[in-house]
């Protein structure tokens, strides 16, 4: 089978390292390299970090192409829209990190761990026009323990999706279950009000969105991003890994005795 991968974010480019240690990888798409940090300089994606590292050729259009044909090509964390004509062209599998049809979208692991979730998992799907929607080839569930936070999750989901792309790509013909079309959430992306921790919240409710902006956004309280928290004995939100504007992560009690 010629394989390709479309991927753009470090999950992306986790599952890319994995399947490249059992599959060829003809080529990546990712997308076009975009400015980042303070200064705004053009920096790489992720996922072409690794596809250079592994020596797979790179190719970053504006807009999603084949560069050459391919059997098949796996979809993970990529972030463009790929239209029906490309769909038609070869066999496009989705990675999802989520239980379809629940959380839909562009934020599952965000959604899903602000939501409390106790349990998530990853679904293989057929890449269809519709957000997710696509028919299942496979899909694995796994528990969230209290600890966890989206970088953990991402993690395991990474494992997971390259166990069950293993499976379905060694098929002739993978075979397809559609979508129940009851239980359907939708995971929307992460905006700046997501990020915002409410004084007035509910404690656990507050930890559990540090728990899922963490560890690549940050939850913030006013100018201070909280990246670790948890429920105190007297049941109220205790930061525990706090970061100042313009400064380093440190404890939360060295952040309080440096504004003594």
């Amino acid at each position: 089978m010629k394989l390709a991968v479309a991927a753009t974010a470090p999950v992306g480019a986790d599952v890319l390292e994995r399947l490249a240690a059992k599959f060829e990888i003809a080529y990546l798409i990712s997308r076009p390299d975009s400015p980042r940090g303070r200064g705004r300089k053009l920096a790489p994606p992720p996922a072409k970090l690794t596809a250079e590292r592994l020596g797979i050729a790179v190719h970053q259009p504006d807009k999603p192409e084949l560069p050459e044909p391919v059997d098949a090509v796996v979809v993970c964390a990529y972030g463009l829209y790929i239209p029906p004509r490309l769909l038609e062209q070869s066999l496009w599998l989705n990675v999802h990190p989520s239980l379809l049809p629940r959380w839909r979208g562009a934020a599952p692991v965000e959604r899903a761990l602000m939501a409390g979730d106790e349990e998530t998992g990853v679904t293989i799907h057929r890449t269809v026009e519709a957000l997710d929607a696509g028919p299942i080839a496979a899909r694995r569930a796994f528990p969230v323990s209290p600890e966890d936070d989206a970088g953990a999750v991402y993690a395991r989901a990474a494992e997971v999706s390259a166990e069950l792309l293993r499976d379905v790509l060694v098929q002739d013909e993978p075979r397809f279950e559609p979508q129940p079309e009851e239980d359907v959430t939708y995971a929307e992306k992460i905006g700046p009000e997501d990020r915002e921790l409410d004084p007035d919240a509910p404690a656990q409710e507050l930890v559990n969105r540090v728990r899922a902006l963490s560890p690549h956004i940050g939850a913030r309280r006013g100018d201070l991003i909280v990246w670790r928290a948890r429920v105190g004995e007297d049941g109220s939100f205790e930061p525990l890994e706090v970061q100042p504007a313009g400064g380093r992560r440190m404890a939360y009690d060295a952040y309080l005795r440096g504004r003594r």
